[in-house]
């Protein structure tokens, strides 16, 4: 009795074991993902970016893969999103990238550079040239990995109390304004800051500020720039400024290879729905802003200015290049890349657009 009892016990060990490691029952495994973002609760665009991206994630793996959202308000740390997913606080994060330019000054190139690439070059450079290899080689040291997290498009240059007649008028002035585009202005003479979302409004109001630069019409509408400043400038500093997910390395590792996939393809497609979604807003938002605040004035950067920004912006890439191999690894990248899709870009796109403005 004793023997037959033993074999059934044994018999039973062999088909539980047989049973875990078939690929059925490893398919059953579920995994829950704990992301922080740097935007508030249903902050609009960027955060049904997370949301679409969570759902999605968890829809193909049928449930075995759930993302929970965590934003600002939740763990009140907006800008601290980069050191809790690398210390595996969080297994994801959802940001910019650029906001960890103090911690390491070469995440900032993956936002979005002054001058450089539009969108469509930008995720061309990521996805077909070699912008996710570089962006890895950034972010494997800190135990990390990032990916494209949705595009705004062309940000606008921001809203001025005051109209800029000349680069004089930027001496001292006051500007939120992130990422490498604040240290080209601060080469002529604005005094860069970066604020929470949340803030700026109060900011812009009580004179902190004196001048903001947030995205463009449908983000800027809804915190109420237009009722305290009557400048609207066109951009120049982020022409496609890409929000990142970043994901804890030993997180990634942990996940079967049809999940991680599943990830992958969950977080590119929230970020080409983002893009595009953002254009859509964009024309909603700009098209009430001309009706109901006809005071907004739409102006480009004077001349002077214009050409003082460029000369500061190739200076500083230059310095950037010359104490970092990395970073002239990617300025160089990034360059030549742009080099070569502009080429076409300028007898296809800008071609059709200046064609269009004649048309009547």
């Amino acid at each position: 009795m004793k023997r037959r009892s033993f074999f059934r016990r044994a018999a039973t060990a062999a088909a539980l074991s047989a049973l875990i490691a078939s690929p059925l029952a490893y398919a059953q495994e579920t995994f829950t993902l704990r992301l922080a973002e740097t935007w508030g609760p249903n902050f609009p665009i960027f955060g049904e970016a997370t949301k679409n991206m969570a759902k999605m994630a968890e829809e193909m793996s049928d449930g075995r893969l759930r993302v929970r959202i965590d934003s600002a308000n939740k763990h009140k740390a907006p800008f601290g999103v980069f050191d809790m997913v690398k210390a595996g606080q969080y297994d994801m994060g959802h940001s910019a990238s650029y906001y960890w330019k103090g911690k390491v000054p070469n995440t900032l190139f993956f936002t979005s550079m002054p001058f450089g690439m539009t969108a469509q070059e930008q995720y061309a450079w990521f996805y077909y040239g070699d912008g996710m290899e570089l962006m890895q080689e950034v972010y494997e040291p800190h135990n990390m990995l990032s990916f494209p997290g949705g595009n705004t498009g062309i940000q606008m240059g921001g809203w001025f109390r005051d109209e800029i007649n000349s680069r004089e008028d930027l001496e001292g002035l006051k500007m939120r304004i992130p990422g490498f585009a604040g240290e080209v202005f601060a080469e002529v003479g604005v005094n860069p800051t970066n604020i929470p979302p949340g803030e700026l409004y109060t900011a812009l109001e009580r004179g902190t500020i004196d001048a903001v630069e947030w995205v463009g019409p449908a983000l800027d509408l809804r915190l109420g720039f237009q009722q305290i400043a009557d400048y609207y400038y066109t951009g120049w500093h982020e022409p496609a400024t890409e929000l990142q997910f970043l994901v804890n390395q030993d997180t990634w590792n942990e996940l079967p290879a049809d999940l991680q996939q599943i990830l992958r393809v969950a977080m590119r497609t929230a970020a080409y729905d983002m893009m595009i979604q953002s254009v859509h807003e964009n024309a909603k938002a700009w098209a009430s802003i001309k009706e109901e605040h006809p005071n907004i004035q739409v102006k480009n950067f004077p001349d002077d200015v214009f050409q003082a920004m460029v000369e500061a912006n190739e200076k500083l890439l230059e310095e950037a290049a010359e104490g970092d191999e990395l970073a002239a690894r990617i300025i160089e990248s990034q360059e030549k890349y742009l080099e070569n899709a502009r080429a076409y870009i300028d007898i296809a796109d800008r071609a059709y657009l200046n064609n269009m403005a004649d048309v009547e």
